[in-house]
């Protein structure tokens, strides 16, 4: 019988596909690397009462916000990875299925488009970046690679388990 316990350990596992994607991404496209100090920046500001920017990257920089970002994108992957529970059950991960993690990754995708984004001064799907598809066709992609990293997480650990 599957823990509770093995879903934030799938999320860290579809977290560092979604990272290792966006290494592959930087070499093959040239594209930048995501920036969590940002998102540190974002929730360190919040302490402060600041809970929208209008540029992020201009707001005043709080101590430790990239290490905050990183530990962010990963606890929001374990917490992501965690929905499977309500929408599957736990058993999902004896018997995981691409469909269902695709999906998921996809749905996450709303989160940075119309929460982080907007709040950080890109606008509601990155309207306010210089090219807003570019960045949405981005974001979706980055999703798919956590769905992806959903599944194959939940075979290895499943494998791992029996």
């Amino acid at each position: 019988m599957t823990q509770t316990w093995i879903f934030p350990l799938i999320g860290v596992g579809a977290t560092a596909a979604m990272d290792v994607w966006s290494l592959v991404r930087r070499r093959l496209f040239h594209t930048p690397l995501p920036n969590y100090a940002l998102v540190g920046r974002w929730l360190g500001r919040m302490v402060h009462g600041e809970f929208r920017h209008r540029a992020i990257a201009q707001a005043k920089p709080v101590r430790g916000e990239l290490a905050i970002g990183w530990l962010a994108h990963y606890l929001i992957g374990m917490a992501f990875a965690s929905l499977i529970v309500v929408f599957q059950g736990i058993g999902w991960a004896e018997h995981p299925t691409w469909s269902t993690a695709l999906l998921v990754g996809l749905g996450t995708v709303v989160f940075p488009l119309f929460v982080m984004q907007p709040a950080m001064g890109a606008g509601i799907a990155a309207s306010r970046t210089p090219r807003p598809r570019a960045a949405r066709l981005q974001s979706l992609i980055n999703h798919a690679f956590f769905g992806l990293g959903l599944y194959l997480s939940a075979q290895v650990l499943g494998n791992w388990m029996r």
